[in-house]
């Protein structure tokens, strides 16, 4: 899967070129001029304004909900595959609102992809190579593997791991290698995340928009009586 690796480094060198999101990995970890933890929780990024001159098709890139689209309270997550509390996140707080608010339709829950770096672009890509189906089980995967795969700290070591989420979630070696040299799907992908970050004002991950007003990490708790409040609106 090298030339896999050459191609997606290659897409992604080219659409951030000037400016710091394009990550530094020093031991597994990133480079702290560019991303930083507060103590909420949160992760923090640098993001690059979205070009409205853009000519690239966005239009296949799918909107990945769960819920009631028709509910009153809309809560959309903006999270980084690579983001160690937006993991703790869904193996918390995510389960509790999903068994309390998504599954019963309360309401309609939209998650956005955030890409600190290459390799949480790369996960975007194996998550989305399943559809719309297979999506969240994949997303699920990839945050409660997140130290594994992301330990070895190089490309190679990453992109296996990966993979190997990939196949256990029922992709083929054929459908993955696909994914991954998608040149135009990554592009588009980076393009819709600019685009949906520079509207929200999205400076760090987790973080909610419900029902257009935007919210940092917080426990379920705050998160359940915040959208009790508005159910109750």
């Amino acid at each position: 899967m090298k030339r896999t690796i050459i191609l997606v480094a290659a897409v992604i060198a080219l659409l951030w070129s000037g400016y710091v999101l394009y990550s530094s990995q020093r031991g597994g970890e990133m480079a702290a001029t560019e991303i930083a933890t507060t103590e909420t929780g949160t992760t923090e990024m640098a993001t690059p304004a979205a070009d409205p001159e853009s000519a690239i098709d966005t239009s296949a890139i799918e909107e990945m909900s769960l819920g009631n689209p028709d509910a009153k309270v809309t809560v959309i997550e903006y999270a980084s595959f690579t983001c160690p509390h937006c993991a703790n996140f869904h193996a918390n707080t995510f389960k509790q609102l999903k068994t309390n608010y998504i599954d019963t339709g309360k309401i309609n829950f939209i998650y956005r992809e955030v890409y600190f770096d290459r390799y949480g672009l790369w996960a975007g890509m194996v998550a989305r190579c399943g559809g719309n189906l297979r999506y969240f089980g994949l997303a699920d995967l990839i945050y409660k593997n997140q130290k594994e795969w992301l330990g070895g700290g190089d490309p190679v070591s990453i992109s296996e791991g990966l993979q190997k989420l990939g196949r256990t979630a029922g992709l083929s070696d054929d459908q993955l290698d696909v994914c991954l040299n998608d040149g135009e799907k990554a592009q588009a992908m980076m393009t819709v995340f600019e685009t949906n970050s520079a509207k929200d004002n999205i400076t760090g991950t987790p973080s909610f928009i419900i029902n257009g007003t935007k919210y940092p990490n917080m426990s379920y708790a705050d998160f359940s009586a915040l959208i009790d409040e508005k159910l109750a609106e």
